[in-house]
């Protein structure tokens, strides 16, 4: 599996040949994970910080929920919640990779106008196809996520005829959709929880490498999720160290992005991982 890959990032190259860090902002009340959401820009602004200076890379801003069970809220509740995090986020940090979380074409828009340079789509393009011109207008990468239904109903009664295999002919027919739109530099998401039991989950964790014939980079959002918490019947609160034991046997199937709540930990698992690459 070729783990290498650059990025354009609005014409700044991203290189992805050791992996990185996503830092999670959540400005959504509705956060599933307590701590994962901020509220007021000042604090936001102090976790930013914190993050760019742990090491995170990337640092993705979401003003809508989409743990199991959330309703959607309006695109302009949506863009006031985002777009100002974002500028204020841009004006502290000009490097840092800013992340817009939506599946909204028109929050993708605005977002990019006031400073993200990277989208993370939970659908796909699935939702809302007019998102790809964005990230394509404006040399940005793209995200895309695999979701079984929607974020209100995906978790009611996921079925698969083998989870690997339907994700991945899921991958293989956006890769060719992505291509005839002129998308070439896409991130691939699996979606763990999204959609999914947790046999399900660990089935794909199990066979992440599997997903390397695609050619694509893999970002792995597992942070503090629900397949840790049921296993071990553990809060999100209690269930860092769980998060960074999965996080390592990503890493060994091929991740290179880490999409996470606590980014020091994060950094130290990859610095550990390239240690252990690096050795004779």
């Amino acid at each position: 599996m070729n783990t290498s890959c650059t990025l354009n990032v609005a014409g700044r190259l991203l290189s992805l040949e050791k992996p990185i860090v996503m830092g999670i902002i959540n400005v959504s009340p509705d956060s599933f994970y307590t701590r994962g959401k901020y509220e007021g820009l000042e604090r936001i602004l102090a976790e930013s910080d914190k993050m760019c200076n742990d090491g995170a890379t990337i640092i993705d801003i979401g003003g809508m929920s989409t743990r199991p069970g959330a309703s959607e809220i309006g695109l302009q509740e949506e863009v006031d919640r985002v777009v100002p995090v974002i500028e204020a986020i841009r004006r502290q940090h000009k490097d840092v990779v800013l992340s817009i979380d939506t599946y909204r074409s028109k929050v993708a828009e605005y977002a990019v106008e006031a400073g993200a340079t990277m989208i993370n789509d939970i659908s796909a393009a699935t939702t809302d196809a007019a998102i790809i011109d964005i990230a394509v207008r404006n040399n940005i990468p793209y995200v895309a996520m695999h979701m079984q239904g929607r974020p209100s109903t995906m978790q009611l009664n996921p079925v698969y005829e083998n989870v690997v295999e339907d994700v991945l002919s899921f991958f293989a027919e956006r890769a060719r959709y992505f291509h005839s739109r002129s998308l070439y530099d896409w991130i691939l998401d699996l979606g763990f929880g999204f959609g999914k039991t947790l046999a399900h989950n660990y089935s794909l964790m199990k066979h992440l490498q599997d997903f390397g014939v695609l050619g694509r980079p893999l970002l792995i959002g597992v942070s503090r999720k629900s397949m840790l918490c049921k296993l071990l019947d553990i809060t999100p609160d209690e269930s860092l160290n769980a998060t960074t034991a999965l996080h390592m046997s990503a890493l060994h199937g091929g991740a290179r992005i880490l999409r996470v709540h606590d980014v020091k930990e994060a950094m130290e698992c990859i610095q550990v991982f390239n240690a252990l690459m690096e050795s004779e």
